[in-house]
């Protein structure tokens, strides 16, 4: 059965179905020609369900869509950080944000806002219409579902972070429908639906873990724990209380992965953190997963500009790299830094396979392939199947040190979960006594910064901290005046939230009014 439903998805992923419409792939509509296939004959046996929910994974592979030339939308995340910069600057929106002069034209913005809510459309209506298929076994219905509310959990929660007050859909919309032109709600409603959602998603009978990409239970909780420590901090601001529900619903990923180490842990080496070889596996706990025959992995716009590192010869756009000053802030001696070891590469291989050749800088290594482009003597397959990372359980551990820390102060657990990740490191963790509470939430902060950079999580640090690692004092700086080394541009309060798309806000006049500080 099992093996059925994977072909099954593999076939609705290489067809691209989209469930919001007339349908193709004809090997899932035996019973009706696909001419006159609807959303309201489709949803009849199992395999239908399976289908569905194959699309909503699909859809959320809009964050590696392009955004022009030399640019794709997972770059919104990255080049507001200060984190990166730019080696061929050719594309105006993508310079918009790196110079934090965006608005609500520019093209990451209005693709991220389309991506998420085509996702969220999917799960509507994978959720209204998959509970009425009779006949079908009750606990796999249930795992779909499961499945299907965390994936609208995720994109709502990267909404919300992004927007802040946005429009609440929750049932399949039709140009007659009663809400066809939503109004916004407040943050707090789009986090009541998102805990409600992680919640379902928890009791829904999921594995640990899934070697085949499907949502787990590791990755469930730690979304969830993810969660309630944004919502402990801005701008909902719900202190204690959320930081001891992120607490613990984190350490119930490490007492069940210090339990089962073979199951779950941290690789041995950073180089298991990009190999094809480790995809769902071990320490990751949920992954975009990209296959040549489909899409290849997007994150080429991280290597080297024009540089021969693989069969192509001088190859890579260059469009996102690490400023100097943000490589150069990791702790001497760091293994992340370490070429072609770490995160981060300053040599390769000429053509892919040749001799060694310098970088003249440091560029991402953590999405680097090297099944694909080859290594010293081992030719490259030509074939990115690279998964993109989503949650790690480095992260589970450093979420929680941070949200323990706020609890009651630094504990030997906490100390322990951040000490696991520095170990991996080869780096010397100050003794537990030495740290205060203030202290050791900086500690964790920082090496949030450095174990998770370039994984499009840093931003929304950035945003529920209210704070910013500075690389030249190794200290953070209020959000508000902070300034992004990659531009020298200060970050201001508007900076907060991102502008509503403007032809959205053209089409739907409920969005109103526009975010503060950005032009309606």
């Amino acid at each position: 059965m099992r093996s059925a439903v994977i072909k099954t998805i593999t076939r609705t992923l290489l067809c691209g179905a989209v469930m919001v419409g007339p349908v193709g792939c004809s090997e899932f509509l035996e019973e009706k020609a696909p001419s006159n296939l609807t959303s309201d004959s489709f949803y009849t046996i199992p395999d239908h369900a399976e289908a569905a929910l194959a699309s909503v994974y699909a859809s959320l592979r809009y964050m590696g869509d392009g955004a022009g030339i030399f640019s794709s939308n997972w770059q919104l995340l990255e080049a507001m950080t200060g984190t990166s910069t730019t080696e061929t600057a050719q594309n105006s929106d993508l310079n918009n944000l790196y110079s934090m002069s965006h608005d609500g034209n520019t093209i990451h913005v209005v693709n991220y806002w389309n991506g998420l809510y085509r996702v969220i459309a999917q799960a509507n209506q994978v959720l209204d219409r998959v509970p009425a298929i009779t006949p079908m076994d009750e606990a796999q219905k249930k795992k779909i579902l499961g499945e299907t509310r965390f994936l609208r959990a995720t994109a709502y929660f990267t909404a919300v972070r992004l927007w802040g007050d946005i429009p609440l859909i929750t049932k399949p919309q039709t140009a007659t429908s009663q809400d066809f032109q939503p109004a916004r709600v407040s943050s707090e409603e789009i986090y009541k639906l998102i805990v409600e959602d992680l919640q379902a998603a928890e009791a829904a009978g999921l594995s640990w873990m899934d070697v085949s990409g499907r949502v787990n239970l590791a990755a469930v909780k730690t979304q969830l724990a993810k969660v309630y420590l944004t919502m402990a901090g801005a701008p909902l601001n719900k202190g204690a209380s959320y930081y001891k529900l992120a607490a613990d619903k984190a350490f119930e990923v490490i007492t069940y992965a210090n339990a089962n180490p073979s199951t779950i842990n941290l690789f041995n080496t950073y180089e298991e953190v990009h190999s094809e070889s480790t995809k769902n596996r071990v320490e990751h706990l949920f992954m975009l997963q990209y296959n040549s025959l489909v899409a290849s992995n997007p994150m080429d716009n991280f290597y080297g500009n024009f540089k021969p590192i693989n069969y192509n010869g001088p190859t890579g756009t260059g469009s996102s790299v690490p400023t100097l000053s943000f490589y150069n802030s990791f702790e001497k001696g760091d293994r992340r830094t370490k070429d072609q070891e770490g995160y981060f590469y300053t040599t390769y291989f000429t053509n892919g396979t040749g001799a060694r050749f310098d970088l003249g800088g440091p560029y991402v290594f953590k999405h680097f392939n090297r099944t694909a482009n080859g290594t010293f003597g081992v030719p490259g397959t030509r074939l990115n199947n690279l998964n993109v990372p989503q949650i790690r359980y480095a992260e589970t551990l450093l979420l929680y040190a941070e949200a323990q820390n706020e609890v009651g102060g630094p504990i030997q657990a906490a100390y322990d979960a951040l000490k696991r990740v520095r170990d991996r490191a080869q780096l010397t963790t100050p003794a537990l006594g030495t740290y205060s509470q203030a202290t050791f939430r900086e500690a964790v902060w920082r090496e949030r910064w450095f174990e998770l950079c370039y994984e499009q999580l840093t931003w929304f640090d950035m945003v529920r901290l209210r704070k910013v690692f500075n690389e030249k004092t190794n200290g953070f700086d209020n959000f508000v005046g902070h300034v992004n080394l990659s531009t020298n541009k200060a970050l201001e309060e508007k900076h907060l939230l991102l502008p509503l798309p403007r032809q959205e806000m053209l089409n739907n006049p409920n969005l109103k009014p526009q975010n503060p500080g950005y032009p309606n």
